[in-house]
């Protein structure tokens, strides 16, 4: 495992948001993240369906393969201050390109494309705009930690309250805040 106080996140340059509006008129901020992976689509599939792999990089815990359309699968959130667990249906599941389902009010969508001998991984999920400049700021950290692991160099899961203390977490706040717009929190 590489020596995690050697990881360091890089600039604020993989986030963007779209506005639109709910059925009701309110705005819905949607953040969109995009990253090239230097693994193909069939790898990096199975490290955002399968359990053991999202248990190594993502912000949740989930106790069955998200790789099934119809499946039902519960979300487990880490490091919140209670127990927060969703149970969400994958609602699509067109492997290795397309993910879509719930973790909770979050609409989460991702999209695999090979892309120059590996796979652009783009993420689209709602998240409040007071809060968007922080998901972003965790979503860059947990998308490098996914980086790492594929590449067969771990440096352990980073998210929740610890990413919120990690170093650099603060600064991609910040930069991203001031890219979209809002104020950090």
């Amino acid at each position: 495992m590489l020596n995690r106080e050697q990881y360091t996140p890089g600039p604020a340059n993989i986030a963007r948001i779209q506005k639109d509006r709910g059925q009701n008129g309110e705005e819905k901020w949607t953040l969109v993240l995009v990253r090239e992976l230097r693994h193909s689509p069939e790898k990096v599939w199975e490290a955002i369906t399968d359990p053991a792999h999202l248990r190594e990089w993502a912000p949740f815990v989930a106790d069955g393969s998200l790789g099934t359309a119809g499946t039902t699968v519960k979300l487990t959130t880490v490091g919140a201050p209670a127990p927060r667990v969703t149970e969400t249906t994958v609602t699509r599941a067109d492997a290795p390109s397309l993910l879509e389902y719930k973790w909770g009010d979050f609409d989460m969508r991702w999209q695999l494309e090979a892309f120059g001998g590996g796979t652009r991984l783009t993420l689209w999920t709602n998240i409040g705009h007071r809060f968007i400049a922080m998901g972003a700021a965790g979503w860059h950290i947990c998308f490098d930690v996914l980086d790492h692991l594929l590449s067969g160099t771990p440096i352990g899961r980073i998210a929740g309250p610890e990413a919120m203390k990690f170093p650099g977490w603060q600064r991609l706040n910040a930069e991203y805040a001031k890219q979209f717009g809002i104020e950090t929190r």
